[in-house]
């Protein structure tokens, strides 16, 4: 069974920055696609960032220029640079394929507060 390890979230000011780190395991191979999706409060979960195993990064309107997203893919370990970060992005963070897979990790907990 596909598992996800997400971290690296905190409580970080208006501005500041953050970076995510997944690791997923229990997956034989390379996994073609992976991406972060994130949760707020009262919202359904949205993907941010997905970026294929030839190096193909898409992002969605409101974190293109802002985020990063980056993968091993021999590892299956997918990371998430976060600048410029607004209260907005405050969420929980999470890890998966794309298409996701039925099973979620934790994910992690970023706060945008002054």
């Amino acid at each position: 069974q596909v598992q996800f390890v997400e971290s690296g979230g905190g409580l970080v000011q208006p501005g500041g920055s953050l970076r995510l780190s997944c690791a997923a395991s229990g997956i034989s191979g390379t996994i073609y696609r992976m991406g972060w999706y994130r949760q707020a409060p009262g919202k359904q979960r949205e993907m941010v960032a997905q970026m294929t195993s030839l190096g193909i990064r898409s992002y969605t309107d409101s974190v293109r220029g802002r985020f990063t997203i980056s993968r091993d893919g021999a590892k299956n370990t997918v990371s998430l640079q976060m600048n410029s970060l607004n209260p907005e992005d405050t969420a929980v963070y999470y890890c998966n394929t794309i298409p996701p897979a039925q099973s979620w990790g934790q994910g992690t907990q970023v706060t945008v507060s002054s």
